[in-house]
């Protein structure tokens, strides 16, 4: 049986799509406007198209594919061992592929006008009173959101001690209504904020949560196939601003620190009391955080006025996460520390904090 020959093909179409990719990046990383009207005209086309399409199957395409994938990789690695150059080819052109397609549906878009722009938001020096003052709404908000959601409990309960209403939170049948509940939550920040209007294909919870709960992660934005999908192992009041936040990205804003607010902000906007108690009890954490290091003596009169509710909730989430505290979740924080670097988001990980100016700047603007 005659060997087959390396399909040189596959090597210069994957070196054409690396050359494409490096030239984007350039051009993107330029410092002109391309990035900002890459993201606002020619990304919500991609959205609309391929995040339709991935958007019409009930599961994440992006793990299906992943698993594929593998496996396919794998057959081929084996079924090819003899020819080494076809493997190689087959790697250049795999490597350009994804490459291309990270950068086309979500690398650009790193260099973009951030979403304070849009906003009217700016940010600058605060005081640990204004981040006292903050924390205090923050606390008096989980409060009031949290006794509404138990009042619309008590109010379903039927002779069997089930609930009618289901009371939006700690029952599993109501996560399927959150994912159109963050589209129309998303829906409503864009009625404030324009910018963030647009299609918005179905947020799906990952079959195999657990790949991100290792990683620490509470959701992941898929460039490959334009989706969001989160960690349904996660204690449920994370969930609401995980889809939101993971939303935000498929309007173009890929910082970190602003789809963590823009999360906020379509939470607390939202009709749904599920999601307003997650947006304003995440906001908590990070200001609470940023409190404590400024004044630990007032973090903690604030957190002990949190309610019941709130307090079992953040320590069901510690408990959850203390599970996945090991060396896999180290690494995965340190790769995506690089992530972020190499997108110019300079601090890193750190990069997070800035979540708790942008909720001050919009605090001061209410």
């Amino acid at each position: 049986m005659e060997r087959q020959k390396p399909n040189r093909g596959y090597l210069v179409a994957g070196v054409v799509l690396l050359a494409v990719t490096v030239a984007l990046q350039a051009v993107a990383r330029g410092g002109g406007d391309f990035a900002t009207w890459y993201a606002h005209t020619v990304y919500p086309l991609l959205v609309g198209s391929i995040g339709r399409l991935s958007g019409l199957f009930p599961f994440s395409v992006v793990e299906i594919g992943l698993y594929l994938l593998i496996a396919g990789c794998l057959y081929d690695t084996v079924r090819n061992l003899r020819t080494p150059l076809r493997l190689i080819f087959r790697a250049v052109f795999l490597c350009g592929l994804l490459l291309f397609l990270y950068t086309v549906n979500c690398g650009i878009n790193y260099h973009a006008a951030a979403f304070s722009e849009y906003a009217g938001l700016e940010t600058g020096a605060y005081t640990a009173e204004e981040l006292k003052q903050l924390c205090e709404f923050l606390v008096e908000q989980v409060n009031a959101t949290a006794e509404a959601i138990e009042a619309d409990a008590a109010s379903g309960t039927k002779a069997d001690g089930t609930t009618e209403k289901a009371a939006e939170f700690r029952y599993q049948g109501q996560r399927r209504r959150w994912q159109q509940e963050g589209i129309l939550a998303m829906k409503a920040a864009a009625e404030q904020f324009p910018v963030l209007d647009g299609y918005y294909p179905k947020p799906k919870e990952l079959a195999v949560s657990w790949i991100l709960s290792v990683q620490q992660l509470c959701g992941v934005y898929s460039p490959f196939t334009i989706e969001a999908n989160y960690n349904g192992e996660m204690p449920d009041y994370n969930i609401p601003h995980t889809i939101c936040h993971e939303l935000s990205h498929l309007r173009g804003f890929m910082r970190e620190d602003e789809a963590n607010f823009i999360g906020y902000l379509a939470c607390i906007l939202s009709e749904n009391r599920a999601f307003r108690y997650s947006g304003y009890l995440t906001g908590w954490v990070y200001a609470g955080n940023a409190l404590a290091k400024q004044d630990r003596n007032a973090y903690a009169e604030l957190t002990g006025e949190l309610c019941d509710r709130a307090r079992t909730d953040l320590n069901e989430n510690n408990m959850f996460w203390d599970r996945y505290d090991t060396k896999v979740a180290e690494v995965s924080s340190q790769v995506n520390d690089t992530y972020l670097k190499v997108n110019l988001q300079t601090d890193g990980v750190q990069s997070y904090g800035r979540m708790v100016d942008l909720m001050l700047a919009y605090y001061g603007n209410r």
